[in-house]
């Protein structure tokens, strides 16, 4: 892991390191779309961090659209639409937007606001969705279980008895 400057500690957490280098080298090109992130314990011995803390920085990439995961194969580099760029769903960080002024939608001078509003607007609608959408699949889930409890009850019933 690269040391901090000396004259400004990093107070950040290890796993934010380790998500903040790796978003550097695919930016950068590194990693193309599509192509496989190192292992968990890669990671771990690269940067010289926990499972725990690798799993945590590779969670923040695929939180931000920027990887994504397949259970049991890895995790890989989100595709980039014709332009280059990484997909709608993929926010980077206000940070990271704040020091790329005209990374995204500034140099087209559309009038859009800046990318550190651009991308806090983003997440918090996207958050506010899936809440919403974590609720409406909560109540269907109650609504289902009321109906399976309802079947293992008509199928309790002698064949000759009906409710």
């Amino acid at each position: 892991m690269n040391p901090a400057p000396e004259s400004k500690p990093d107070r950040r957490p290890p796993y934010q390191h380790a998500a903040d280098e790796l978003r550097r080298e695919i930016m950068a090109g590194r990693f193309k779309p599509g192509e496989q992130l190192p292992s968990y314990r890669e990671l771990q011995e690269r940067f010289g961090i926990a499972n725990m803390t690798a799993r945590s920085a590779l969670n923040v990439l695929r939180d931000e659209g920027l990887v994504y995961t397949i259970h049991g194969r890895g995790s890989f580099v989100a595709d980039t639409d014709a332009t280059g760029e990484y997909s709608a769903e993929y926010t980077a960080p206000a940070w990271y937007l704040a020091g790329k002024k005209g990374h995204q939608g500034e140099q087209a001078g559309e009038g859009k606001p800046d990318d550190t509003e651009a991308a806090g607007t983003t997440l918090t609608e996207v958050l506010t969705a899936l809440r919403s959408e974590i609720r409406t699949l909560s109540a269907d889930l109650q609504e289902l279980r009321g109906e399976v409890d309802e079947l293992k009850a008509q199928n309790r019933q002698p064949s000759g008895e009906t409710s």
